[in-house]
């Protein structure tokens, strides 16, 4: 039997990405802030969740949890990062700005760091990385989100490239950009192409078992990231 874990599994994708695994015949490690939901999760596969209650802003806590579950799996078969936050923040709040630091950047990171060393180690393993479309281009709402998916984009990257100097070519990098999932993380009404949760994540699933390199979800959403790669800042000064 594999074991995954996944990171930010309350609700939402991760939670739905849970579900999926659970059917596959994984034991999946599940971690969240809100206990009481895991525990839920947990009630309704009880010999196939493990729940580790977990906030990735404690960066230093990141390391425990990621430690206890590998001594209690022994070996890990693919990791999925869904924890992140958004904030809409046109005034620049700073509190705003430093959750999504110390989630988005500080937490991501270490958690990459641990997955790839792990994987480096055991010499196989996979690991998936919930972006963005928001990671191609600045924002003027929510600058610190888009800049931290940005980020996250370009570290996947790295370590996708990194990977050329594991011998046995058995470790895989993938990331997942987001259009707009109809999600908690979703604001607003009449949100350009939001696509329904099932939906994404089914895709979502198809693109980790196929351990694709990058995947838009849902796929359309490949083309609004062509247009963002081309079109001047000037123009999306004014657009946006």
């Amino acid at each position: 039997m594999k074991n995954a874990i996944v990171f930010g599994a309350t609700s939402g994708i991760g939670k739905a990405i849970t579900e999926f695994l659970v059917k596959d015949g994984y034991n999946v490690a599940v971690t969240g802030r809100r206990l009481a939901l895991l525990e839920t999760l947990k009630s309704a596969h009880p010999n196939q969740i493990l729940i580790k209650q977990n906030d990735i802003q404690e960066v230093d806590e990141v390391e425990k949890v990621f430690n206890e579950i590998v001594s209690e799996l022994k070996t890990i078969d693919l990791i999925i990062q869904s924890s992140g936050v958004a904030f809409i923040n046109p005034k620049f709040e700073w509190n705003k700005e430093q959750q999504s630091i110390n989630t988005n950047v500080l937490g991501v990171t270490k958690l990459y760091t641990l997955a790839y060393n792990l994987f480096k180690k055991q010499q196989f393993g996979h690991l998936v990385g919930i972006t963005s479309i928001a990671s191609i281009r600045g924002n003027r709402s929510a600058p610190v989100y888009f800049a931290s998916k940005a980020y996250q984009k370009a570290y996947l990257e790295s370590l996708y490239i990194k990977t050329k100097t594991i011998k046995t070519k058995k470790v895989f990098i993938t990331e997942i950009r987001l259009g707009f999932v109809d999600t908690d993380m979703a604001f607003g009404d009449g949100i350009f192409w939001l696509v329904p949760l099932e939906k994404a994540t089914k895709q979502i699933y198809s693109a980790v078992k196929q351990k694709k390199r990058v995947a838009y979800i849902s796929k359309r959403w490949r083309l609004i990231a062509w247009a963002l790669k081309i079109v001047p800042a000037w123009l999306l000064k004014k657009a946006t």
